[in-house]
């Protein structure tokens, strides 16, 4: 029993020491579960702490530079301070350069700007706005809800459930809606700033004073012409002009851009009855000054253009027996004296735009100053806005000069403040500034040419495609000589209410155009000018400087029918450095045409003629020694028969000696439409951008067979007349039908004048080589043959030239070896412009005492097989 019980008490001591250490087992996991759970929320409290410290760090760096930046802030305005007392106390009694005194200006500016900030009382906290549907803007909330699910309600109507996505539908076709002008007035309100990449800068250097003595000049564009006559500024000094006429014989009138010198003064003479003893004649410099201004004054006069107001250009003549005041150009008035060397039908001759001294103008002077000494009765007044005064008084014998003050309005000049290095991209972002910035009214941009005309048009649609309703619509209006009639109308079109217009122009609009509503004008300071070099008889056309003449004419187009302003792309010390006057033409052109005119005259002198400004002497030479080649002078400078026939054609020499050698050919019909189209210039065919390879095309088969450009000439007109004049026709083969018109009107006057000079009228069309050879006895001067690198040598001066792009004769391989040039152009390169080929042995045949047989030969001729002499050329 007692094993039994040891045995017991074995076992169960045996389980109470297994129960034991599964206990201790127990606890031991337990205490290490304890201790990782211990350890893990000790580390995560651990990375808690480090982060709050490392915000607490960015926080405490971020306040301190706050607070380093206000003590930063009050230690600079403290300096300034004493910077501003310093200046005050030490420089009181000294005078200050300009630079100093704004330097000065701008630390008390800046200094009252710190002081007013620090005043203002910001707290720094978020106000919460009005509730959105609380008060009035709760109708605002739900108006659209409300319009929405009651549609027609108002109108007795039911609830419309598709009143939604009507609305929507009707939207979308207003967006699909074409609409001219500007979107909508209420845009005007609130315009969209938008920015054109980098700004220019202009600052105020100048303004033109308007006439502050007219107190209904606001009410310009609204009154009657009689009362629009009465504001303008020479409407004031009427009688006190009427009697410096009366007093002398010679005038010099100095007036305004738009004061009204050019429509109103014949107008005065006339009333005041000096047509009662002969005509009043005003010459213009170009051709459409002449007709816009009588047409402008038969207006205001209320008679019909051509009866008691006519004007008088070439090949045109808008002039009857009842003609009182006669507009013309200048060179018309030099063909008057032909006729009517005294002048004896004029009783007041009036010289306009005297600045602008085209050739003509200032063979003009030396005339009408010889005629006004021995016709005491004979008025003669010489006017401009930009003239040198003195000089021209000077000239005529101590002239008085008559100043007209005031224009219309003012005009302000902007200058930038450093040199643009492109004009054209500075044009172009000038502009756009303007247009959407500026108020309402029309911006005149001047340019060089053709060229660079459709370049700034083409970047202006690009750069305002596609805005939309950010900037109101921008009508692009070009002008220049070649583009057609109906395009170049456009400029004088209203502008839509709106909208703005832009004309882009050359020189012609300083003095011959005024179109209505310009008051920006933007002036690069460039025009494309015209030379003549004697030596090489080439003609240069090459972008020069205007002067400060042409920059005040320019200004002033913005002050005819309101208050204007002028941004000039260049400096206000550009200005200073620009000529006072542009150089005269006749010391830049070729005097062929004059000196045949004066010797017709009787003025065999021409060295001592009483030029304002001598031309070189250089080109009076080359002008004898063409005439005397052409056979109008013979050895003694005097004028032979060839001659006078030559000097009836209102044409240049070489042109009246092919029409003049015409007679021998029995081809006249056929030059004289030639010379027709040749006198009209390059402006026949008509390339525009978007259909060039069209253009080039039905160019190209007027020249089939390669005849040259003068045969492809006479081919355009010749079908053109078959197609009955038809304007649809020039439509269809890029032909300008205004250019059409005009050659078919010289052509018909030429026609009457081969009846004048005795020539009869004969057609020879089937035999080209008599009509090259009619057009080689007026232009043999101006032959050349072909060099082995392309180019081409003229033969009498040698000058290498090349043939222009647009001639006919430039497509075809192999080039021709000898050709016949209407003239000599330099842009590029030196170009001839209207080619034909020519056989060698011609020069020879017309002009023997020009050319010789060694002048024609070839150089390769001598290396060629016995045989082989001109014809190989022929």
């Amino acid at each position: 029993m007692k094993n039994d019980a040891d045995l017991k008490a074995y076992v169960s001591e045996e389980q109470r020491e297994r129960l034991r250490d599964r206990r201790e087992r127990e606890e031991l996991e337990r205490n290490i579960k304890e201790r990782d759970a211990a350890r893990t929320r000790k580390l995560h409290l651990r990375n808690l702490a480090k982060e709050e410290k490392e915000d607490d760090i960015g926080a405490l760096r971020i306040i301190s530079r706050q607070e380093y930046l206000k003590k930063r802030v009050e230690q600079k305005s403290e300096e300034l301070a004493d910077e501003i007392e310093d200046e005050q106390n030490m420089f009181d009694s000294v005078e200050l350069t300009e630079s100093e005194r704004r330097e000065f200006r701008f630390k008390q500016d800046l200094y009252d700007l710190i002081v007013k900030n620090s005043m203002k009382d910001d707290c720094g906290e978020y106000t919460m706005p009005d509730a959105y549907d609380l008060g009035v803007n709760q109708k605002k909330r739900f108006a659209v809800a409300l319009k929405n699910s009651r549609d027609g309600e108002s109108k007795g109507k039911k609830m419309n459930p598709f009143a939604e996505q009507e609305q929507w539908e009707q939207q979308q076709m207003g967006k699909a809606a074409l609409n001219f002008g500007s979107k909508n007035k209420r845009l005007k309100a609130n315009r969209y700033e938008y920015v054109f990449g980098d700004q220019i800068e202009f600052i105020n250097t100048g303004v033109v004073e308007g006439e502050k003595n007219y107190p209904d000049l606001e009410k310009f564009e609204c009154v009657k012409i009689k009362e629009e006559q009465k504001t303008l500024p020479v409407y004031g000094y009427k009688d006190e002009l009427l009697n410096a006429v009366r007093d002398h014989q010679v005038l010099v009138i100095v007036g305004e851009t738009g004061c009204g010198k050019t429509t109103q003064i014949p107008q005065y003479l006339h009333e005041a009855g000096y047509t009662k003893v002969g005509k009043i004649g005003c010459t213009q410099p170009r051709r459409v000054a002449a007709m816009s201004v009588a047409a402008r004054v038969s207006k205001e006069m209320g008679v019909k253009l051509g009866h008691e107001v006519g004007y008088s250009i070439r090949f045109e003549d808008c002039t009857s027996e009842k003609t009182s005041i006669k507009y013309m150009t200048d060179g018309m008035l030099l063909r008057e004296f032909l006729g009517e060397p005294d002048l004896c039908s004029y009783s007041v001759i009036m010289l306009d735009e005297a600045h602008e001294r085209t050739v003509t103008t200032d063979i003009l002077f030396g005339l009408v100053k010889d005629v006004a000494r021995f016709r005491p009765d004979l008025k003669l007044l010489i006017s401009s806005a930009t003239l040198d005064a003195e000089k021209f008084s000077d000239y005529f014998d101590s002239a008085p000069i008559f100043k007209i003050p005031g224009r219309p309005y003012e005009v302000k000049i902007h200058s930038t403040k450093a040199p643009e290095a492109n004009y054209l991209d500075a044009a172009i972002v000038s502009a756009l500034q303007i247009h959407v910035k500026e108020p309402p009214g029309d911006i005149l941009m001047f340019l060089t040419g053709q060229e660079e005309i459709e370049t700034v048009e083409e970047i202006l649609k690009h750069r305002t495609r596609g805005l939309g309703t950010k900037i109101d619509e921008l009508i692009i209006c070009p002008i220049y000589a070649n583009l057609p009639t109906h395009l170049q109308n456009k400029i004088f079109e209203p502008t839509p209410e709106g909208a703005r217009k832009v004309v882009l122009a050359t020189n012609i609009a300083e003095t011959s155009l005024t179109i209505q509503g310009i008051k920006y004008v933007i002036d690069p300071g460039f025009v494309k000018i015209k030379s003549y070099n004697p030596r090489t008889g080439v003609e240069s056309l090459l972008v020069k400087p205007i002067s400060k003449a042409s920059a005040n004419q320019r200004a002033g187009r913005s002050g005819r029918t309101g208050p204007g302003k002028c941004y000039r792309l260049y400096t206000a010390y550009n200005y200073q450095e620009l000529e006072d006057n542009t150089v005269p033409e006749i010391q830049r052109t070729n005097l062929a045409n004059v000196v045949l005119t004066l010797k017709c005259l009787g003025i065999q002198d021409l060295l001592n003629f009483d030029f304002m400004d001598p031309p070189p002497s250089e080109s009076l030479l080359k002008a004898l020694e063409l005439l005397y080649a052409l056979g109008a002078l013979n050895k003694h400078g005097e004028l032979t028969k060839v001659g006078r026939r030559m000097a009836e054609f209102p044409l240049d020499p070489m042109l009246s000696k092919m029409i003049v050698a015409s007679e021998k050919y029995r081809c006249s019909e056929e030059i004289i439409t030639i010379a027709a189209m040749l006198s009209i210039g390059n402006s026949i065919f008509y390339r525009p951008k978007d259909k060039q390879v069209l253009a080039d095309n039905a160019r190209v088969r007027f020249s089939e067979g390669n005849v040259g450009d003068h045969i492809a000439l006479l081919n355009v007109y010749n079908e053109w007349k078959s197609y009955d004049y038809g304007s649809m026709w020039c439509y269809e083969n890029f032909v300008q039908f205004k250019s059409m018109k005009r050659a078919r009107d010289i052509r018909d006057q030429l026609k009457g004048l081969l009846e004048r000079v005795e020539i009869e009228v004969t057609s020879n069309l089937n035999d080209l080589d008599a009509i090259k050879k009619a057009i080689t006895a007026g232009f043999f001067p101006h032959s050349a043959k072909l060099q082995k690198d392309g180019s081409y040598r003229t033969i009498k001066h040698p000058q290498i030239a090349y043939l222009h792009p647009s001639s006919s004769l430039a497509q075809i391989h192999p080039q021709p070896r000898w050709v016949v040039f209407h003239e000599l152009v330099l842009t590029t390169k030196e170009y001839m412009r209207q080619v034909i080929e020519l056989k060698p042995e011609w020069l020879i045949e017309i002009a023997p005492h020009f050319y010789k047989k060694k002048d024609v030969e070839d150089s390769d001729t001598k290396r060629m097989p016995q045989g082989k002499g001109l014809s190989a050329f022929s």
